[in-house]
């Protein structure tokens, strides 16, 4: 009800406006020009009278300002990652809890409906239930239950990938947007959107129209796309044409997203509520005050105040008098929330955020909105300029699938070997590496969307074909291959797009030639990793290669992230039994993620502390909140 009476204000200044503009007698003027704003008889400059930013559900505003990033804890593991230094955030949202497993179980459900005919797009999106797996822990419940039973609705989702969580993000924005437009009248419902469903930026440019509503759109005030001014002295309604909403309209929201580690951090001290005038006068160590993790207050004094390992052994406390109430996770509103009403900050699950990993981010990123990880993109366009048309396929990263079906075939073989269901596997796999050659040839041709739909064609015909003429031999009638369905849920984690997005693109060296901010798409590496950072930065050979390698259209990082241009984190290469290249498990692919978990030790729980994975896996105990980003004004209606 709070979220609808707060767009009401924001929408009476977009469509009310348009729809009373005729009939107003006194216009706001330009104080450049003096010509009238939301005037069709001077050609119908839109100014938007906009009152606040809509908050979307589940969100939190977070007012921004600066603080001490970084560690505020012991040093304890030594790895010297995080050295404290003052930066400043902006004013953003946050979700108030964490992702829950009823959220996800939205998702799989409309993504289900929606993508029928591809179903790979679903089993990317279906979490991993067998994180919960141990080798000597009995934890078979919590696989098959865990997700999907009701018992567990309102607790986090884990067996997410960094991946995943980016994906839903992009999901819940274009859920929450065009739910925004059918409460106001624009659009229509529509549960039949077969692979072309609702996207906000395919909307905003003009490249959806499956559910507008006819008597819901917004006048144009510029009186060319109408019947125009016909030589009359004034411009009636009936005279103007009707119009989708824009961005400068104000009406949808941004983008929901992960947290930047700066922005997680910040949101989860809470500092708001330990400052005086322009001082904070205790740095916290956790989400509340004190170096203890007990409740202080004498109302709840001595209660654990996060979901934690206390000891060793020690999950949940003894019978009777169970301290932290969970013996793994517990309900995403379960403890106190901090200063900011954000609930888990510490403890209960670690959060992914949105950075890539570098020992050395401390020191290299920007005081204002630090960040590592920046891949600049821009919307594809025709050869007449104009936005080109979405997509109507899924695209998958064929070099990473080539690499996927490597590593398969290389460990099916070390495992099995000497029965007939194993050749026949060779079989298999011989043809679909064949198969998957030619859809990477038509990739790193520039034949982007043919070699998906081969792809796509392998998965849904060619795999079988093959099955069915095994069939077809004397004594193998009832043969199946077991590795089929391997396959295809491995090949499901390559989907990067799918129908109904806008095709985007990496921006190039030669677009941005006069310009100085940045000059390439992706600054992974920047000062850290890339070669002006490594030893070999004055070396010809090394230099000659990584241009070599730029030039090289189909180039592309593997699905473990090792980049042949990154010169310092790479695996250890090994020439004549000597290590040539430095070991690390550090990539391009690594994530950060923040805060404690269940199964973690106190020191966890520190919003300072910092660790990482890789983006494609997923664990028992890593899940994620959305963020969105503050437009205009730091603070909300009735600050200064």
């Amino acid at each position: 009800m709070k979220m609808r009476k707060n767009m009401s204000k924001i929408f009476v200044a977009g469509i009310a406006m348009s729809m009373l503009v005729l009939s107003c007698k006194k216009k706001e003027q330009s104080t450049a020009t003096g010509w009238n704003y939301n005037d069709p008889q001077n050609g119908g400059f839109l100014k938007t009278n906009y009152v606040e930013q809509e908050t979307g559900p589940g969100l939190v505003l977070i007012e921004g300002g600066t603080f001490t990033m970084g560690r505020a804890e012991q040093e304890v593991t030594f790895d010297w990652d995080n050295t404290p230094r003052r930066v400043t955030v902006r004013s953003f949202y946050m979700d108030e809890t964490e992702v829950t497993n009823q959220h996800w179980r939205d998702y799989m459900h409309w993504t289900e409906r929606t993508f029928s005919d591809f179903p790979l797009i679903l089993k990317k999106a279906t979490p991993d239930e067998n994180v919960w797996r141990s080798k000597l822990g009995y934890n078979e419940p919590l696989a098959e239950y865990y997700l999907r039973h009701p018992a567990y609705q309102d607790y986090p989702v884990v067996g997410i990938s960094w991946l995943q969580a980016s994906n839903y993000c992009a999901w819940r924005s274009d859920r929450v947007n065009e739910y925004i437009l059918i409460r106001e009248g624009i659009l229509l419902w529509n549960n039949d959107q077969q692979n072309e469903p609702f996207n906000t930026d395919a909307y905003l440019a003009g490249k959806f129209s499956n559910s507008d509503n006819p008597n819901g759109q917004l006048l144009d005030l510029d009186p060319s796309n109408g019947s125009g001014s016909n030589g009359k002295k004034k411009i009636k309604k009936k005279d103007l044409a009707t119009r989708i909403v824009r961005m400068e309209d104000g009406i949808t929201l941004p983008s929901y997203r992960l947290p930047t580690e700066a922005e997680w951090e910040f949101a989860a001290y809470g500092l708001i509520g330990n400052y005086e005038d322009e001082r904070i006068t205790n740095r916290r160590i956790y989400p509340w005050d004190g170096h203890w993790v007990r409740n202080p207050d004498d109302k709840f004094q001595g209660e654990i105040q996060a979901n934690f390992m206390r000891g060793r052994g020690d999950y949940m406390g003894v019978a009777g008098k169970l301290n932290d109430n969970a013996s793994v996770t517990a309900p995403v509103t379960a403890y106190w929330p901090n200063d900011y009403g954000l609930y888990n900050m510490a403890g209960n699950v670690a959060e992914w955020v949105m950075d890539v990993y570098r020992p050395l981010s401390s020191e290299d990123m920007d005081d204002f909105s630090p960040f590592r990880g920046n891949v600049f993109k821009t919307k594809v366009l025709n050869s007449e300029g104009a936005i080109d048309e979405k997509l109507d396929e899924a695209m998958y990263d064929v070099n990473g699938i080539k690499e996927y079906l490597v590593d398969f075939t290389a460990e099916r073989k070390r495992r099995r070997a000497g029965a007939i269901t194993d050749s026949l596997d060779n079989v298999l796999l011989t043809e679909l590496d064949s198969m998957v050659n030619i859809a990477n040839e038509m990739f790193n041709d520039g034949r982007k969307l043919e070699a998906s739909r081969y792809v796509r064609d392998i998965v849904d015909e060619k795999l079988l074909d093959i099955a069915f003429r095994v069939q077809g031999l004397p004594g193998l009638e009832e043969f199946q291959f077991e590795i089929i369905p391997k396959l295809v849920d491995g090949i499901s984690d390559y989907v990067v797009n799918q129908p109904g997005s806008l095709k985007v693109r990496t921006v190039t060296k030669e677009e941005n030639l006069d310009r100085r901010n940045y000059e390439q798409s992706n600054y992974i590496d920047y000062l850290d990793g890339d070669l002006q950072s490594s030893i070999y930065y004055n070396n010809e050979e090394t230099i000659a290669g990584v241009n070599e390698f730029e030039q090289q259209t189909g180039a592309a990082r593997n699905r473990t992230g090792k980049n042949p241009q990154n010169l310092v984190y790479q695996s250890t290469t090994v020439d004549k039994g000597k290590p040539i290249q430095p070991s690390t498990l550090i990539t391009d692919k690594s994530r950060v993620y923040k805060g404690g978990s269940w199964k973690d030790r106190a020191y966890w729980l520190s919003p300072g502390n910092r660790r990482f994975y890789d983006e494609f896996r997923s664990t028992d105990y890593i899940g994620f909140r959305c963020a969105m980003t503050r437009v205009g004004s730091p603070v909300g209606l009735g600050g200064k």
